[in-house]
């Protein structure tokens, strides 16, 4: 069953309820949609606690990347990037996933299509900067648009 999926407005510069399908260039809504089935009738407690048990993950992990591209650690990297990249597909978030595969590619040493080498690791680590500025940024976005949709006026 196909169900559009709306978020509070908590934003004055708008009327009327935010519509999730609009932001399918962050959220993939086929795949939040699979979430949401767990949910109780009426009740978005399930996909709520795992939406924000996401958000806590990724900010945990963005601390760790930042270590590890202090010291250099390029495996750490790509295995966190892989383990982000894991978590927000499951979530649908499109743009956050997208990006995680890129930084676990260039952790591997690779391009960020994960089909070339590129043999200079400080190339490698000045791609994952970049990447994670990048992926923070669009973290971002998709937090306040889940919010949103939660509910959670705190923003």
């Amino acid at each position: 069953m196909a169900r559009v999926l709306v978020a509070r407005s908590d934003d004055s510069s708008r009327d009327g309820p935010v519509q999730l399908a609009d932001h399918r260039d962050v959220i993939e809504q086929s795949a939040f949609e699979q979430i949401l089935d767990m949910d109780e009738e009426g009740d978005k407690d399930f996909s709520k606690s795992i939406v924000y048990g996401f958000f806590e993950q990724a900010e945990t992990t963005f601390e760790k990347m930042e270590r590890a591209i202090s010291s250099k650690d390029l495996r750490e990297l790509s295995h966190l990037g892989h383990f982000l990249k894991g978590s927000s597909a499951t979530l649908g978030l499109t743009k956050v996933k997208d990006a995680c595969e890129k930084i676990q590619n260039f952790g591997a040493r690779k391009d960020e299509s994960g089909t070339a080498d590129e043999p200079d690791d400080n190339q490698s680590l000045a791609n994952i900067k970049l990447t994670l500025k990048r992926v923070k940024e669009d973290y971002k976005e998709v937090a306040r648009i889940l919010k949103r949709y939660y509910g959670d006026t705190d923003l």
